[in-house]
């Protein structure tokens, strides 16, 4: 089931006809996968090509649309965001070391890599906290940076494992922008964006509760279902694939598909359509 694909839309003056029989293969599939069992609806690449949805930059974006903007810093492109930099000193963010990689796909040319892309990406640190917005860390930028897409569409960060904040599942947040100089010169992202962790990795993580001092009873009270971002389908498209333990660190890693020529493939998103 993992090399299922998605019938997507390429063409952006489409009929309606051709529109509703990429809707009939869609449910078609979709009806095939859940037949198969939910393992496989949520396995790594089952939901391949699907615009990642839309969500909130929530309260502490560090963009510049509320607040402070890092990304007009110098050294807020960088591969390794466990640190402040420039002005802001070098301190790390408290935290078990991991590594996040975005895989940028087409979801107009059958899930081509998507290379040149700006990716920002800013969260919380161990202790639920945003650097230039939280208590105790409003002079800090750390966990938060900018990565170019390479030639296989990927991004990656050296960065912490995020915190369980109250209220709000585990979560790294994301903006897509159309290049680097868009990323840094106040353009509007092509998409923003949050990617969930799944709950058996956050448990072990969580179980450090000298770094984590909060977190497990945090988790104790949250689900996907109740979160207030990936509560309406359960994250199924931003739920990513975690492996590592405390010892050596964690990967984690989401296939992201973006919609890179705006055209109106959301057409195959119709609420209530089964």
């Amino acid at each position: 089931m993992s090399d299922v694909r998605f019938p997507i839309l390429r063409d952006h003056d489409a009929s309606l006809s051709e529109t509703l029989d990429v809707l009939r293969e869609r449910r078609r599939i979709l009806k095939m996968l859940a037949g198969a069992g939910a393992t496989a609806l949520f396995a790594k690449g089952a939901i391949a090509c699907t615009l990642i949805p839309p969500e909130t930059e929530g309260p502490y974006p560090g963009d510049g649309s509320n607040g402070p903007n890092v990304l007009d810093q110098d050294g807020v492109v960088r591969s390794d965001i466990r640190t402040s930099f420039g002005s802001a000193g070098a301190d790390l963010a408290p935290g078990t070391i991991s590594t996040l990689a975005l895989d940028l796909v087409s979801t107009l040319s059958g899930c081509e890599q998507v290379a040149g892309l700006a990716i920002y990406v800013w969260h919380c640190d161990a202790q639920g906290r945003y650097s230039m917005y939280s208590n105790g860390v409003t002079g800090e930028n750390f966990l938060r940076g900018v990565q170019v897409t390479d030639a296989n569409g990927r991004a990656t960060f050296t960065t912490v494992f995020p915190g369980c904040y109250a209220g709000r599942w585990p979560h790294i947040h994301f903006e897509i922008y159309e290049s680097l100089a868009a990323a840094l010169s106040g353009e509007r992202p092509l998409r923003t964006s949050q990617l969930a962790l799944p709950e058996a990795a956050c448990r072990t993580v969580y179980a450090q509760s000298s770094i984590y001092p909060q977190s497990l009873a945090n988790l104790d009270r949250v689900s996907l279902q109740s979160d207030n971002v990936f509560g309406d389908d359960g994250a199924v498209n931003q739920l990513a694939t975690v492996t590592g333990d405390n010892a050596n660190g964690w990967a984690i890693e989401l296939e992201v598909g973006i919609d890179v020529e705006g055209s109106s493939v959301d057409l195959v998103f119709v609420d209530g359509f089964d």
